[in-house]
């Protein structure tokens, strides 16, 4: 019913994130309507057991805000694409409690070429308003990854850092081609026909998870990225985790990528915790990082995000993999 209404309601819903940056670079209209309907295609997709995250909407939602105050002032081409970029930032740092990361994130994500400074001011200022209204208006409380301890300085620790930044890259280059083979194959052999398409994608989820036996991989997954931090977890975790999230967005459905991303990065580096000689919470922390740097190809962003998820610990580090 979703897929239906949604599809009537917006034909470029599909499209996600990459809506809002054509938003920003004057190739469409953002949708007004397009905030509700992801929040609530969001909402259904985690609520029957599909593997994606929140915060997509959240970007979404702050792009959706900012089109419908952009035409109620009609504001110009230029103004309109740093009250765009304001809107994914408010988005972004609402939705992890990283106002800095956010706002650097709504420049970062749009950026063709060459980031707007002069969208600096605003987007900090959305950003910050958006995660404080989050967090004291709310009560919301955002999801804590510590890192209990980092490596010592050294040729072979910076080394090793350097080669997991090469297979985390990987990784999420692994899963942004399944999920885009999967988008294409599913258009093509159901003729675009989205409510196929959508039904099919929710069979294979459901058929996977009673193969697994585990509901671990649906949803967001927070218990067992939380978990990758303290203690080890199942070694295919992070492939099984990479395969539900490109089967829920590559058949149509609506949700976030950067939990799913921190999941995957998170659990592959618990994975190697026994082949690399580095601590266990350090090495989920850099592969939560890395493949969400690749994923949403914003390194900035993702430095920044670390510095404020693990305040500051093994910055250099990090400052490595962005």
């Amino acid at each position: 019913m979703y897929m239906k209404l949604g599809r009537k309601a917006g034909k470029d819903l599909y499209k996600g994130n990459n809506l809002v940056i054509e938003g920003v670079h004057g190739k469409t209209k953002m949708l007004r309507r397009l905030g509700p309907l992801v929040y609530l295609g969001t909402f259904i997709t985690i609520l029957f057991g599909g593997s994606t995250g929140r915060e997509g909407a959240a970007i979404q939602m702050g792009g959706s805000v900012a089109e419908a105050i952009n035409r109620f002032f009609r504001v110009n081409l230029i103004d309109t694409k740093i009250l765009l970029m304001g809107g994914i930032s408010a988005g972004f740092g609402a939705a992890f409690g990283a106002p800095i990361t956010g706002a650097i994130f709504g420049m970062e994500m749009t950026t063709l070429g060459k980031m707007k400074y002069e969208a600096v001011v605003p987007c900090l200022v959305a950003s910050f308003v958006g995660h404080y209204i989050t967090e004291k208006a709310w009560g919301v409380e955002h999801e804590s990854f510590i890192i209990q301890a980092v490596p010592e300085h050294s040729v072979f620790s910076f080394s090793k850092v350097i080669l997991l930044a090469i297979i985390f890259s990987l990784l999420s280059v692994l899963y942004c081609q399944l999920r885009h083979g999967i988008h294409k194959a599913s258009e093509k052999y159901t003729k675009k026909n989205h409510m196929v398409r959508a039904c099919v994608g929710g069979i294979i989820i459901v058929v996977l998870t009673i193969i697994l036996g585990t509901v671990d991989y649906n949803g967001r997954g927070l218990d067992m990225l939380e978990q990758s931090f303290k203690e080890e977890v199942p070694p295919f975790a992070f492939l099984a985790k990479l395969v539900f999230t490109a089967v829920t967005l590559g058949t149509g459905f609506v949700g976030g990528e950067a939990i799913p991303l921190f999941f995957m990065g998170a659990t592959l580096g618990n994975a190697l915790y026994g082949i690399v000689d580095l601590p266990l919470s350090f090495l989920a922390g850099i592969g939560m990082i890395a493949t969400f740097a690749g994923g949403a190809n914003t390194p900035i962003a993702a430095f920044l995000l670390a510095i404020e998820m693990f305040d500051g610990k093994g910055i250099e580090f990090f400052f490595l993999l962005a």
